[in-house]
């Protein structure tokens, strides 16, 4: 058996009918671990002991007869979402001492249903970065191309999945997090809609754009681990008490019905032609599949990524400010608690956090803060009616994720030039609305190419159900060298 090719439903199955324990499930991805993560770097803790504990109290679960969809599942969680007693450092200095004192609740709502916790994973650091290249404990590779980035901030959980280490990951999302590494991986990520999940237990870092999102290998697996850590919780004043749907039933394999727009403003000059190529052959296959395709304008969709940079680093300035030195974390000494502030940050904090930090303070200073902070939240309010008025008139949007493939490290070394990844992704959490990546292709030089579903806020049911249909019609057997 190959453990890389398994999914959540295949391996549930293998479970269920005692063909497989959950111990040996976990042993396998410990193998594929130990056979390929000294190339990728897509963990930065792999709790073996603790995995073999949890596989056995699943293992029982079975055996009594009380197995659930994700029992026994191997999983990897990305280190800015706490686990209790487990190291949370999310890919910074200032917290490589820090081991959390509770679990998110994300991860307790996983527990109930006793999938198999393989590790914490590799990220930009706080999450803030588009190739995990700001790692403060070195980049993720990417499994398809070893010279390329794995994307971010959720880099180590794509890399992870998508080389075959786990069958599904829990990363964060701010403004393309999920989605990106998704593409550059050849996997499936979701960004949920602002309020469907809980924030509890989420190291903070934009705290009006975070959601913890979910890579995996198909829809299917998505929506199944989607169905467990949606809802309401009461730690979490921003989680809503929508009703959550059973997103099963909504899976189908034609598109009957569907209006889809295509925003003109995400076909872009400089976009790379293979991807554009990618994304044009997934619209056909949408009309194949029975959808009404028709291209649409999100007007103020160019003012998209400037405002993310300022409403974000302002939101960055005020959540940091918590790594004094003082309370938990790294801690250098000095003579006043200014000094130690300062010796702390400066040692703990890697280049781009700081820049953020700088960029931020100043954009809500005395004096700056109408001429940016208030000016960004307004133009943050017309992208939000461009995305509601669209879906007025369409069930889901379809766009690229991102302009070009997965990157060499180091060739966006200038800030800009990487914020600029971003272009596609960061409307989506400005608006506060939900986004699916699905594979949808390959360039001539074997890099994956995700394709982008958008639809209206709590309708991740219509993403599971397009993006089921448009990966069972791509039917793309996508497999790493490794």
């Amino acid at each position: 058996m190959d453990f890389t090719e398994l999914t959540i439903k295949s391996a549930s199955e293998l479970l269920a009918h005692k063909k497989i324990s959950a111990k040996e499930l976990g042993q396998m991805s410990l193998k594929r671990i130990k056979e390929v993560d000294d190339k990728l770097h897509a963990f930065l803790y792999v709790a073996e002991k603790e995995a073999m504990e949890q596989a056995e109290k699943a293992d029982q679960l079975i055996a009594d007869g009380e197995n659930f969809s994700l029992t026994g599942i191997p999983y990897a969680v990305k280190d800015n979402i706490l686990v209790k007693g487990m190291q949370a450092t999310a890919g910074s200095k200032i917290l490589e001492n820090y081991k959390a004192t509770y679990d998110a609740t994300v991860i307790k709502k996983l527990n109930e249903e006793l999938p198999v916790m393989m590790g914490k994973t590799n990220l930009d650091e706080f999450g803030m970065g588009s190739s995990t290249e700001n790692s403060a404990f070195g980049p993720t590779k990417n499994p398809y191309d070893l010279s390329r980035v794995a994307g971010g901030s959720s880099g180590g959980s794509a890399a992870a999945v998508a080389s075959g280490e786990v069958l599904f990951a829990l990363g964060t999302d701010t403004g393309g997090s999920v989605r990106q590494p998704a593409s550059f991986c050849g996997i499936v990520g979701l960004k949920p809609t602002y309020g469907r999940a809980s924030r509890y237990g989420l190291i903070a870092l934009g705290s009006s754009l975070d959601q913890v999102g979910v890579l995996a290998k198909t829809v299917e697996d998505t929506a199944t681990v989607f169905q467990i850590v949606a809802g309401q919780d009461d730690h979490d004043s921003t989680s809503l008490s929508k009703p959550v749907p059973d997103y099963d039933k909504f899976l189908k394999e034609d598109l009957k019905g569907l209006k889809v727009g295509v925003p003109k403003e995400y076909f872009i000059d400089g976009m790379d032609p293979e991807v554009a190529e990618i994304i044009k052959n997934a619209i056909k296959t949408a009309e194949e599949l029975g959808a009404v395709v028709e291209e649409m304008s999100l007007p103020h969709s160019s003012y998209a990524l400037a405002c993310y940079y300022v409403i974000l680093p302002v939101e960055i300035s005020a959540n940091l400010s918590r790594f004094d030195g003082i309370r938990y974390g790294l801690s250098v000494g000095g003579n006043s608690l200014e000094e130690v502030y300062y010796k702390t940050r400066s040692a703990g904090f890697g280049p781009e956090p700081k820049r953020r930090i700088m960029i931020g303070t100043y954009a809500s200073s005395a004096g700056y803060f109408d001429a940016y902070y208030k000016k960004a939240k307004q133009a943050q309010q017309l992208i939000r009616k461009d995305f509601t008025d669209a879906f007025e008139k369409y069930d889901l949007m379809l766009t690229p994720t991102t302009p070009i493939p997965a990157f060499k490290f180091g060739e966006k070394s200038d800030p800009l030039s990487m914020y600029l990844a971003d272009v596609f992704t960061v409307g989506l959490n400005i608006a506060g609305v939900p986004g699916l990546v699905i594979p949808a292709g390959l360039t001539k030089s074997g890099l994956p190419v995700g394709v982008q579903l958008v639809a209206n806020h709590f309708a991740e049911e219509k993403l599971f159900m397009a993006g089921h249909a448009l990966e069972k019609s791509l039917n793309l057997k996508l497999k790493t060298n490794l």
